[in-house]
């Protein structure tokens, strides 16, 4: 039984050793199209690498978004700062509440926000989080909380990804590297926004669509609210405007607006701002700038309206 045992051991010591360097042989030597069950890239798009390098600067900030790409192309920091608002943009391209949460648990505390404005994109709460959990390995610190989501998310893909992202940290391998501002067509701007070069889109005919909701996802985002609200932190929930041509495609957007109400004040933007489907998105579910500028302000002028910017500016001047 003892030599069992011991034989045992040295075959899953050799396996597993043997497993991860042919992990990383594959991730290195082979396009991506042959390696469908591994995905790291550091910088990928949406300029994550650079927005938690900078991140470590913020603190003490008047306001944290929170979202998908519709976070990080949907609020301009620039012009909240032109309000006399402190604010960093953390979103990320499909971020789920599962990401999210790590995110807060790493970042709430230090950048101590007096409000938070999450975006809610439907499409959203009925992922798996998967694509958003490789661009966090890749791009981000991994530790117990990554391990964790891998766990929660039980893919293949976010396994291999986790095990050659922890090979690459321990051998320092992107210490070195630093991400571009340009890419393609879009800037990073301080704060973690990210400006697109002005497009415009070209709506067409999209199929009917039913909004369906992940429990796991809604287990994370009402975990996520409640850490917030414990803090004492003012929360608002933000739908960001689509094309028109979009938005009427859902079925039921009622039954998901219900669903927001419970958790905090919510915004639908697109019941609040009438935009036009060419001249204001780049794409069939982002802003293009000129957008965004119409989005941002009305948000703050209701921010102003409801009291909320008083709120914030008081807590700033109790800190001066």
């Amino acid at each position: 039984m003892r030599k069992f045992l011991i034989n045992t051991t040295k075959f899953l010591l050799f396996t597993s050793v043997f497993y991860i360097a042919l992990l990383c042989v594959w991730e290195q030597a082979f396009p991506s199209w042959l390696k469908p069950n591994i995905n790291y890239k550091v910088g990928a798009n949406g300029h994550l690498y650079t927005r938690l390098s900078e991140i470590k600067k913020y603190s003490n900030i008047d306001i944290l978004f929170l979202g998908s790409s519709h976070a990080y192309r949907g609020f301009d920091t620039r012009i909240f700062s032109k309000n006399g608002l402190k604010s960093f943009n953390l979103g990320s391209s499909s971020q789920t509440p599962i990401q999210t949460k790590i995110l807060i648990d790493r970042y709430l505390d230090q950048l101590n926000p007096k409000l938070v404005i999450y975006e809610v994109y439907p499409d959203i709460f009925s992922l798996d989080g998967v694509e958003s959990s490789l661009d966090l390995i890749a791009n981000g610190k991994n530790d117990f909380h990554t391990i964790k989501m891998a766990l929660e998310i039980n893919s293949i893909r976010t396994y291999n990804t986790l095990i050659y992202g922890f090979i690459r940290e321990l051998l320092g391998l992107n210490k070195s590297y630093i991400e571009p501002t340009h890419k393609d067509n879009d800037t990073y701007i301080p704060g973690g926004f990210v400006e697109k070069k002005l497009g415009f889109y070209s709506p067409q005919k999209l199929d009917k669509k039913e909004i369906k909701i992940n429990p796991k996802q809604l287990k994370y985002f009402n975990e996520i609210i409640d850490k917030i609200k414990s803090k004492n932190i003012e929360v608002i929930l933000v739908y960001a405007p689509i094309p028109k041509i979009n938005y009427k495609r859902y079925t039921n957007t009622k039954y998901f607006d219900e669903i927001m109400r419970k958790y905090s004040t919510y915004y639908n933007f697109n019941e609040i701002v009438s935009l036009n489907d060419s001249l204001h998105f780049f794409d069939s579910h982002h802003l293009n700038l000129n957008g965004v500028e119409i989005f941002n302000n009305k948000l703050i002028e209701l921010l102003k309206d409801s009291g909320v910017l008083k709120r914030v500016k008081k807590q700033q001047q109790s800190k001066n």
